[in-house]
């Protein structure tokens, strides 16, 4: 090996050295710190803590959502034909039951005549067949058939009737003209879509609520409504759908209908916020989500005795925001542990920051 070579090993091993040394002096400093920072003067740990208080509980919260159309539907022809008339156009307004368009009823008037023509003779065949039957003309069976026969072609004329009356084409519901699909003089299959027909005056306001609100509302209760587009506006609804079971990501979808005010100004797709107001609760016995130990799951809290930090088992209950109810484990006036507690094991001595 070159002379060359050997000194640029050498230099290599230096630096790793050097690195190596660097790197252990400064975790030898980090970890003074961090007993520095663990620990008080005495060598407690130090923690926050807090009384343990009663107070009213606030159940008020809100909800943001979107308008959906109390009903919003597509309207489809239910026989074919060439479309003689189109009586509405895009944006009016609609009564359940109006005309909106017509289908060309020629062939249909057709039906009508045939079904009414093979029923009249039907009957009288019957006519014919009872008054044979009864000087032995026809057999039994024979005439069964003819009474069956004026059965079915009173059927067959129902059905054209019907038929013929859906050349008017309906509005189902009341509404507003969303979509208008077809035009005058287009042909037309059963099925095919030709209004979308949208009700706003009453709305559907869709929003999502977490286990601990869900268990607070009814079918019923009456909800604020405010709407960002309309801050001068003020709307109000009740709720009238709970979902029995949770979302994906564990909330509960919930509806309230909303009545429009006269101009209709709320529209479906716009978004909304529903605030939910309740009375005023009794006082409860309430600690910080943080004095739990990991989660509020754990019903496990440390509580400052002295100078020390004792672990007690308590029984939680509802959760209002950073704040958690205490149902058992912990007294009025008690002083709980609210960080630190990584840190702590039953009978751990401590420091409070003051």
């Amino acid at each position: 090996m070159t002379k060359r070579g050997i000194l640029t090993i050498v230099a290599i091993l230096a630096v790793l050295v050097l690195i190596g040394w660097v790197l252990q002096n400064n975790k030898k400093k980090n970890a003074e710190t961090t007993a520095v920072v663990a620990s008080g003067s005495s060598g407690a740990v130090s923690i926050n803590t807090e009384k343990v208080t009663t107070a009213a509980i606030n159940l008020d919260f809100s909800s943001n959502g979107t308008f959906a159309a109390n009903q919003d539907l597509t309207l489809s022809a239910e026989n074919s034909g060439r479309v003689s008339r189109v009586l509405v156009d895009e944006g009016s307004r609609v009564s359940k039951g109006q005309i909106v368009a017509r289908i060309d009823a020629e062939l249909l008037n057709v039906d009508v005549e045939t079904a009414q023509a093979n029923y009249q003779t039907a009957v009288k065949d019957l006519e014919r067949y009872e008054s044979s039957f009864k000087t032995g003309g026809v057999t039994q069976q024979q005439l069964d058939n003819a009474r069956l026969n004026v059965s079915t072609s009173r059927a067959r004329l129902q059905s054209a009737n019907r038929k013929s009356g859906d050349a008017n084409i309906k509005a189902p519901i009341s509404g507003i003209i969303n979509k208008r699909f077809i035009e005058q003089g287009s042909f037309v299959n059963a099925g095919t879509q030709l209004f979308e027909i949208v009700d706003v005056s009453k709305l559907k306001l869709k929003v999502t609520v977490n286990e601990n609100q869900v268990v607070n509302l009814k079918i019923g209760d009456k909800v604020s409504i405010k709407s960002n587009v309309f801050p001068k506006s003020s709307f109000s609804g009740k709720v009238s759908f709970i979902a029995p079971k949770a979302d994906n990501s564990l909330n509960f979808p919930v509806e309230i209908e909303v009545s429009n005010n006269a101009g209709s100004e709320l529209k479906a797709g716009m978004y909304g916020t529903a605030v939910f107001d309740f009375a005023d609760q009794d006082a409860v016995l309430t600690v910080a989500r943080t004095a739990f130990v990991g989660s509020v799951n754990s019903n496990k809290v440390y509580v400052l005795d002295g100078n020390k930090a004792k672990e007690r088992q308590v029984i939680s209950g509802r959760t209002f925001g950073n704040r958690v109810e205490v149902l058992e484990g912990l007294k009025e006036g008690e002083t709980v542990i609210t960080s630190g507690q990584i840190n702590l094991v039953d009978g751990t001595e401590v420091q409070a920051i003051k």
